[in-house]
C-alpha cells in the first residue's frame, strides 16, 4: 500500500473512531435569558457556544430547560449529562467534573451619564432606587440589603423594562449584566421612537470567570468541550457569536 493510501485510510480510521466515540449530551440550562439564551428556538449565546464547542468532536447538544434553581437539582438526580452552571453550589460529590468558563456574566450598576453618579461603595446607593434582575439581593446582601431594608429596591423578570424605566428616570439605577442590557437596549432602539440616553456602568465585584463554569458527568466530554472552546476562542468564532446577538453595539 502507497503512503498516500496509508494516509488516506489513517484519516478514515480516525474519523470512524471519532464518530464511534460521539454522543448526544443533554444539558440544564436556565429558563429564558436574552441573549444568552432562548428556549424557543434553541439559541443564544450561550447555547451557541456549547454546541459549538461539543460539536467539534462529534458530539450533539439536547438542551433542557430549567428555573435556575432546578438546575443543580437536575444534574444531581441524574436528569441530564452537564449543567451550564453548579449556581454557586459544588457538585463534585455529585461526579461533576467541571469545564472551561464558555460565558461571562458581568453584572453592574447602571445609571443615566447625566446623573453624574459615582458608585465605588455601599454607602454609594444611600437614597437612591435601585431596579434588578430576580434574585439579586441573596447575591449581593452588602450592596442591597440597606436598599431593600430602606423600600427602594425593586426586582424585575422583565429587562427590557429595566431599560425603559431607566431612560425615563423611574429609577436611578440599575443592576444587569452589561450584555444583557445592552441587548435589550439595541431591541428597544429597533422602534425608531426610542432613542436612549448615554449611561455609565459602575463595577462593583471583581468578575471572577471561575464563578460560572458548565459540569460534565463525563470526563472525556468535559475534554472535548475544553478543546472545542478553545478552538471557537482561537478561531474567531467565540467572538462572532457576541457579535451575532449584540451587532450594533
Amino acid at each position: 500500500m502507497s503512503l498516500a493510501a496509508q494516509l488516506k485510510l489513517a484519516a478514515v480510521l480516525a474519523l470512524l473512531a471519532q464518530a464511534a466515540l460521539a454522543v448526544e449530551v443533554t444539558m440544564a440550562f436556565g429558563e429564558k435569558i436574552p441573549p444568552f439564551c432562548f428556549p424557543e428556538t434553541d439559541s443564544g449565546i450561550e447555547l451557541e457556544v456549547m454546541r459549538e464547542a461539543l460539536a467539534f468532536r462529534g458530539h450533539v447538544l439536547k438542551p433542557r430547560y430549567y428555573s435556575f434553581a432546578r438546575i443543580p437539582v437536575a444534574f444531581k438526580a441524574g436528569e441530564v449529562d452537564a449543567a451550564m452552571t453548579d449556581l454557586g453550589e459544588d457538585m463534585s460529590a455529585w461526579g461533576a467534573h467541571y469545564g472551561n468558563p464558555a460565558v461571562f456574566y458581568d453584572n453592574v450598576f447602571i445609571t443615566l451619564k447625566e446623573r453624574k453618579l459615582h458608585i465605588t461603595k455601599p454607602e454609594d446607593l444611600q437614597g437612591l432606587t435601585v431596579i434588578s434582575f430576580v434574585g439579586a439581593a441573596k447575591r449581593y446582601p452588602e450592596w442591597l440589603d440597606p436598599v431593600r431594608k430602606g423600600g427602594r429596591y425593586y426586582e424585575q423578570n422583565d429587562q427590557a423594562l429595566q431599560v425603559l424605566t431607566l431612560d425615563r428616570g423611574r429609577y436611578d439605577v440599575v443592576l444587569s449584566d452589561r450584555n444583557i442590557f445592552k441587548y435589550f437596549t439595541l431591541q428597544l432602539k429597533l422602534n425608531k421612537s426610542f432613542h436612549p440616553k448615554p449611561i455609565t456602568e459602575h463595577a462593583f465585584v471583581k468578575l471572577n470567570p471561575m464563578d460560572y463554569r458548565p459540569v460534565f458527568r463525563d470526563p472525556m466530554i468535559r475534554d472535548d468541550f475544553n478543546a472545542g472552546l478553545r478552538h471557537l476562542k482561537d478561531s474567531g468564532r467565540f467572538q462572532a457569536i457576541y457579535q451575532k446577538y449584540l451587532a450594533g453595539d
